[in-house]
């Protein structure tokens, strides 16, 4: 929902954007929660705030890899425009440097689950890409894969593409810097998340632009945008619980929802434990306090 008195330019499925300047924008991490490309009526509290920390902690962590868009997460940053909001805004905020978006998302896969579970099983292939025969869900893939997908509309689904679709639209250098730099940041989360005792499973990222340099954009590595697993949970054979909103899918589908507008409502206890997935996510996967970060925004 758009904060009253701000330049709103649109919302995504979770996220609002504003205006800050000529240069910044402003992205604002909302509590919505949503499965299957549509958005639930029952939002998810501090969902939005954990976003921020999670995706805050990995731009800096991953600089080294590639720049992003990032300029500051705190309040006392914002334009002046915005500080009378600063209580709504607090811990769910990011000023960002304004890119040029790619428009596809930018998908690596390390294990055989979900959708690609599903494709595997039908026809020995993810996303196309053949794979070797005998996996199981939730096997480690011999080596990460790069799957690519168009950026859908609100209400619409992503469709996955081929890395040939990719390079006809974006040419072939850009699509390979893409491939490379997904990869590369890929196998420095999941290094870091296994030395937390977390397995990424899958996760995409969003590039952007900038002065013809591309920049990681949008989250990275958040519970919305990956699957997380607890290592010592993980067995070949079955997807083991998760760190994500998995667990709102789950509940999503147990009720017969088909997938289409509108969602089901959610009840409070997939609410609380969605949100204690989130938190905890953070806290093993940064071995910071949520509570502290909060306090320093």
């Amino acid at each position: 929902m758009a904060i009253e008195g701000l330049t709103h330019l649109r919302s995504g499925k979770v996220r609002d954007l504003y205006e800050a300047d000529d240069d910044h924008l402003l992205l604002v991490a909302s509590d919505r929660v949503s499965t299957y490309d549509v958005v639930h009526p029952t939002p998810v509290p501090d969902k939005g705030r954990v976003l921020t920390a999670v995706s805050s902690f990995w731009f800096e962590r991953l600089g080294d890899v590639v720049a992003n868009h990032l300029v500051s997460t705190s309040v006392a940053d914002l334009p002046a425009a915005f500080q009378a909001h600063a209580d709504e805004l607090a811990g769910r905020s990011m000023l960002c440097r304004k890119v040029d978006i790619v428009p596809f998302e930018c998908v690596v896969r390390g294990y055989l689950v979900g959708s690609g579970w599903k494709e595997y099983q039908r026809d020995g292939t993810v996303c196309g890409l053949a794979l070797p025969d005998g996996l199981v869900e939730a096997d480690r893939l011999p080596e990460p894969i790069f799957t690519p997908a168009t950026k859908a509309e609100e209400g619409e689904h992503d469709e996955n593409v081929s890395f040939a679709v990719m390079a006809d639209a974006l040419g072939a250098e850009l699509a390979g810097r893409l491939q490379e730099l997904s990869l590369a940041l890929y196998a420095a989360g999941a290094a870091h998340a296994i030395d937390r005792g977390i397995i990424l499973a899958d996760t995409k990222f969003e590039f952007g632009l900038l002065d013809g340099e591309v920049v990681l954009a949008d989250e990275v590595l958040t519970p919305d945008s990956s699957r997380y697993w607890p290592a010592d949970a993980w067995e070949p054979g079955a997807t083991p619980p998760s760190f994500d909103k998995q667990y709102v899918r789950d509940y999503a589908t147990s009720t017969g929802w088909d997938r289409t507008p509108p969602a089901p409502a959610l009840p409070d206890d997939v609410v609380a434990q969605t949100r204690a997935r989130y938190i905890e996510a953070y806290e093993r996967l940064t071995g910071r306090s949520f509570d502290d970060w909060l306090a320093q925004r």
